[in-house]
């Protein structure tokens, strides 16, 4: 009986240390990246033969409008396609979150890598009236949006990756 009772007590002390660990397993934070798909602002369109017109009075007003909107959001890096319209529309932002531009060609972009590269920040891309929903299909790997309305300067697609799952969203801004 001697023997019994100090095994049953190292067996409950066994079991209950075993049954702790099961309890106090490590749960790891989701790997979240959040990316803000805008189209550049109102462009110039006083020289129709332009193929790279600047922004227009209203296109400035609204890249302004922009860096109020994206303000409280930290903002980690920022791509916009090489054109004087988009570089304009991302630059208030740039200068106020002190985050470089990145030139993204839209037509040569590996998704995968871009998604890899951008794991866990936040993300602000500037394109156009159909390099933009393209994108965001892309990101989502779904055909869900069609090309732009040329006059809608005003819509925010918001993708966000939670741990390799994509969810999408958008917005009219004004």
């Amino acid at each position: 009986m001697r023997i019994i009772k100090p095994l049953i007590a190292l067996a409950i002390i066994l079991v209950g240390s075993v049954s702790c660990k099961e309890d106090t397993k490590i749960v790891e934070d989701p790997v979240i990246s959040t990316f803000y798909f805008i189209r550049h602002a109102e462009k110039d369109r006083t020289d129709p033969d332009n193929p790279d017109p600047e922004l227009n009075q209203d296109g400035l007003d609204r890249a302004i409008k922009w860096a109020e909107v994206f303000d409280p959001i930290a903002i980690d890096v920022i791509y916009s396609t090489n054109y004087e319209r988009t570089s304009m529309t991302a630059a208030p932002t740039s200068v106020k979150k002190n985050v470089d531009v990145k030139y993204y060609d839209p037509n040569n972009i590996d998704i995968e890598q871009f998604k890899s590269e951008n794991e866990g920040l936040n993300v602000l891309v500037v394109g156009h009236s159909n390099t933009t929903p393209a994108f965001v299909n892309k990101m989502i790997e779904v055909e869900k949006y069609e090309p732009m309305d040329d006059t809608d300067n005003s819509s925010l697609f918001i993708v966000r990756i939670i741990d390799g799952v994509p969810t999408d969203f958008r917005l009219k801004m004004d």
